[in-house]
């Protein structure tokens, strides 16, 4: 499995603390069938994003884990946030902020608030040859609340991660439920676990993927934990996608019986 979203390198955030606890949650990424991670520090108004540092601490990490024998493929992205500054910078220097310097770029929303804007700003960034992919939208309470807010997005072409532990409930019942919604309409394109410990929000991503499998296919966990964040990794076009249900239907989102009976 490849993770796209991960707060592994060590100091840079609120993820990782130091070089051994990012050992620990290498180990345990192996251990649940992760072979490749995105490392993905914030790049908000809180945390700066550096990239020069990002390149260190990714180097002391690659030889910690090989001096470990944890067999692990390190990439390099960031959790974007939708800061004037950062849109800016980002359309003058598209690749500082991208996944391995490729088109896609993680973009993580505000938690209350939700620009009017945020339409053209996407249409901004793909202007600038970057491919948003929208973060843990179900996690987002205004789009718990309205996710057919959602549909303009899709139908333009954003691409949306959903969390493993929204899927298994840990990131609680709302989560769950709108993961669950997002993926019986295949709105999801990728899962990812944005692990930033290795207790509270560990790296684990198989729970998850056997939990679509069973509900949605095989066809389809594999896609979002194996196949596409593979392209996203080495810098490829997606392969063909499920269409997405309801993005061109003039009614409303509705909850359909199947999305009731799950959530009974």
């Amino acid at each position: 499995m490849v993770d796209l979203h991960h707060h592994l390198l060590p100091g840079l955030d609120d993820g990782s603390p130091d070089l051994p606890t990012s050992l620990e949650m290498a180990r345990l990424a192996v251990a649940d069938g992760i072979t490749h991670i995105v490392c993905t520090p914030h790049a908000s108004s809180r945390y700066a994003f550096n990239p020069e540092a990002v390149l260190t601490r990714a180097e002391e990490l690659r030889v910690a884990l090989e001096e470990a024998n944890i067999k692990l493929q390190l990439g390099l992205g960031c959790d974007f946030h939708l800061s004037y500054d950062n849109i800016q910078d980002a359309v003058a220097h598209p690749s500082r902020y991208s996944i391995n310097g490729g088109e896609y770029l993680l973009i993580e929303l505000p938690d209350y608030t939700l620009s009017p804007n945020l339409k053209e700003t996407f249409y901004e960034l793909r202007r600038a040859g970057l491919t948003p992919i929208l973060t843990h939208p179900e996690r987002n309470p205004v789009l718990q609340r309205e996710p057919q807010r959602m549909l303009p997005w899709l139908r333009d072409g954003l691409l949306t991660q959903v969390t493993a532990g929204s899927i298994t409930g840990n990131m609680g019942k709302s989560a769950q439920r709108i993961a669950e919604r997002m993926l019986a309409n295949r709105w999801v394109h990728f899962i990812a676990t944005d692990a930033h410990d290795p207790k509270r929000r560990p790296p684990q991503m198989r729970a998850a993927r056997e939990i679509v499998s069973k509900r949605h296919g095989t066809l389809y966990a594999d896609l979002l934990c194996r196949d596409n964040p593979m392209a996203v990794f080495k810098g490829r076009s997606l392969g063909e996608q499920e269409e997405g249900v309801e993005l061109f239907d003039s009614k409303p989102f509705k909850e359909r019986w199947y999305h009731r009976l799950f959530r009974a």
